[in-house]
């Protein structure tokens, strides 16, 4: 069962909406759909705006618009790994040698895809079987907040917590997890190919599933509640904050 976010969002003030990146055998209960244009080049995050207004990016092996989301998403592979490495390194400057590129795309290996469809977009309660990973935009306050929530019950020797990957913003979504089955964030929308999407002032925050159900369940004796949060929106100037 998907747990109720509503007091997490309304104590930090955050207006835009979760998103959530879905793997589901239907896209029936997404709608409304967007879609790349078939052949077409289409950044993810082109259609940030599209989500914030209640609609789902709707993507496959077939149309995925971007070879990157194709690669780190959909598992398919547009081009060999020698001039997929010189673009990254020679085209766009990522990595200081292609010997360093090709140990990290040794190293990170793409989302395997286990539906048809995948979904990007507003959250859905019925669907919470098929939920990968959960997203809030928010700014530097409420990132801050984010990653202390995300620490809450962590301990040490465990797996980190929070993780700020090196990747594309679409990677950042659900491909840089290891494991999605543990409770784990990661700082995104570092990629400054896709930050022209969004507001300047934003960032992404992704949680895995264990680690959104983590987050909402933050009680009346966590620092939500304390005086650290409230003197902070105080300087802020933000007033109406639920208490």
């Amino acid at each position: 069962m998907q747990p109720d976010s509503t007091n997490l969002l309304e104590k930090i003030g955050l207006k835009i909406p979760p998103i959530g990146f879905y793997d589901a055998p239907d896209t029936g209960p997404f709608g409304p759909l967007v879609k790349p244009k078939p052949g077409v080049w289409a950044c993810t995050f082109a259609f940030y705006k599209q989500w914030l207004l209640g609609k789902t990016l709707h993507i496959t092996k077939e149309n995925f618009g971007c070879g990157g989301a194709g690669y780190w998403l959909c598992g398919v592979v547009t081009r060999s790994r020698e001039d997929f490495v010189k673009f990254l390194v020679d085209d766009e400057g990522l990595k200081s040698s292609h010997s360093l590129m090709n140990q990290w795309l040794d190293h990170r290996k793409g989302y395997e895809q286990e539906h048809p469809h995948l979904l990007i977009g507003p959250l859905r309660e019925d669907q919470y079987e098929y939920l990968r990973s959960v997203t809030f935009y928010v700014n530097p306050d409420q990132l801050g907040l984010l990653m202390l929530g995300a620490q809450y019950n962590s301990a040490p020797g465990e797996p980190p917590p929070v993780i700020t990957p090196f990747g594309s913003g679409c990677s950042q979504l659900v491909a840089l997890f290891e494991d999605l089955s543990i409770p784990q964030a990661a700082v995104g929308a570092t990629d400054i190919a896709m930050r022209r999407y969004i507001d300047p002032d934003l960032l992404a925050f992704t949680v895995t599933r264990p680690m959104y159900e983590q987050l909402c369940g933050l009680g009346e004796e966590s620092f939500l509640y304390k005086p650290f949060w409230k003197n902070l929106m105080k300087a802020r100037g933000v007033t109406d904050l639920q208490e």
